[in-house]
């Protein structure tokens, strides 16, 4: 209820406020002129919150250019120049130069959208990353260290490699090429071991 009485004490105010400058007796407010009553080098806080901190002081300087009802004559000149040139040309002619310069204005800014879709789109590729730098430094380091390879063998490694297939040899030396073996202290008469896989020696073939 509140709300309502106030809205109904408002819309009257404004009602009365309507009808007072449709009043034939009230002077057009446009042929008013303002006269500055104040002036002052000091800054005013009220009218910075009112101009939103575009007019800090209202001063001598200022007051000429914020009241001015008028441009300057100099612009004011230019604009009826203007306004002849734009009369001496003709209904047919001024449509042709409008399409011409809506056309101008369309190239331009498909020129200006494309190059931003370009920018755009090589900035996106130059940012984009290819790899993952975690999945690389985990296989730089299992390479170089060893580090996160398991020690179990695969099934069947344990199995002797027979001599006739070859290459066999080398598969499993390169199988087992991340494990290291003991070789410091060893005996010369000692066969390798590589991966727990017991090589024969030179010159005997391998026992089934």
């Amino acid at each position: 209820p509140s709300v309502l009485d106030s809205f109904a004490l408002l819309s009257g105010q404004l009602n009365t406020l309507n009808k007072v400058l449709k009043h034939e007796k009230t002077p057009l407010l446009r042929n008013q002129v303002i006269i500055p009553l104040v002036l002052s080098p000091d800054r005013d806080e009220e009218i910075m919150r009112q101009t939103e901190g575009r007019v800090p002081v209202f001063s001598h300087e200022v007051v000429p250019d914020h009241l001015r009802t008028k441009p300057d004559p100099e612009v004011e000149e230019q604009e009826k120049q203007l306004i002849t040139d734009a009369a001496r040309i003709s209904p047919d002619a001024a449509q042709k130069q409008i399409q011409s310069l809506n056309k101008m204005c369309s190239n331009l800014l498909e020129k200006i959208s494309k190059e931003e879709r370009e920018s755009e789109s090589g900035g996106l590729r130059q940012n984009k990353q290819t790899f993952n730098p975690a999945d690389t430094n985990a296989l730089v380091a299992a390479v170089a260290f060893g580090k996160g390879l398991s020690n179990r063998r695969p099934p069947g490694s344990g199995a002797s490699v027979q001599s006739g297939q070859p290459g066999a040899g080398a598969i499993i030396a390169g199988a087992s090429g991340m494990q290291q073996v003991p070789m410091t202290g060893a005996p010369a008469q000692q066969q390798p071991m590589l991966a727990g896989v017991q090589m024969a020696p030179a010159g005997q073939p391998g026992k089934g």
